[in-house]
């Protein structure tokens, strides 16, 4: 299949021309480094004692399934993935869906710093031995069980999802059913894997649903005049 021709001819960016209109766009890339290293000395500097457990009725009811590393992995690829493309491709599409992230993911740092959380949810030992529960151990050890509340994989997924459903190319019903089950998918990984609390999904999903509106609110908005103007036609 042949790739459509990009949007921007990136073979000319020079770091003299970042805040150019048409390169302005990689500005937002900034965040990422800049975040991930806040989160980190957070992470690092404040103490488990200090963090308020998180856990609720329908956890004890949720059992570990390995299985669920799948998609909880995929949440990678499937952010990458489509904001890599946006940045060829969908230049408006990644300006929002990194406008999401951003929003969505500074709120969540500031909640982190003003009540942090973590959970007690894992299992101390595997009912099974396989290839998915010896990398979940892995994963266990690297990843801590801290600043769990709001749910950063589910935003992330919320967030590729809805920029996915916005994306020029991207609209055919299998691409849009692709966005939505995987966002599922990544968003119920989390509790079965014991990443996190079914708590921090549903305190995820308000703060989604508030910065769609932000970032994606207007399309539907110039939809409507559009319709509007077709009619009265």
């Amino acid at each position: 299949m042949r790739l459509p021709t990009p949007e921007i001819d990136y073979r000319k960016f020079k770091f003299s021309k970042l805040m150019s209109k048409e390169f302005s766009h990689l500005f937002l890339l900034l965040y990422w480094p800049l975040f991930g290293i806040s989160f980190n000395l957070v992470e690092k500097l404040l103490p488990k004692e200090a963090c308020h457990p998180v856990q609720c009725a329908l956890d004890d009811i949720i059992p570990f399934c390995e299985i669920f590393l799948l998609p909880y992995l995929w949440w990678f690829i499937y952010m990458a993935g489509l904001f890599i493309y946006q940045l060829f491709y969908d230049v408006d599409a990644f300006r929002r869906s990194t406008k999401f992230i951003i929003i969505a993911y500074t709120v969540t740092f500031i909640v982190y710093i003003a009540y942090p959380t973590c959970q007690n949810l894992r299992p101390s030992d595997f009912e099974r031995d396989n290839f998915l529960t010896r990398i979940m151990e892995s994963y266990y050890a690297y990843d801590t069980n801290t600043n769990v509340c709001p749910s950063m994989h589910v935003i992330g997924s919320v967030a590729a999802m809805a920029g996915g459903l916005h994306t020029k190319r991207l609209q055919k019903p299998a691409w849009r059913i692709y966005f939505v089950v995987v966002a599922i998918l990544i968003s119920i990984s989390t509790v079965f894997v014991k990443q996190h609390s079914a708590l921090d999904i549903f305190y995820a999903l308000p703060l989604c649903l508030v910065t769609y509106l932000i970032c994606f609110g207007d399309i539907f908005i110039k939809s409507k005049k559009k319709n509007k103007q077709l009619i009265n036609a």
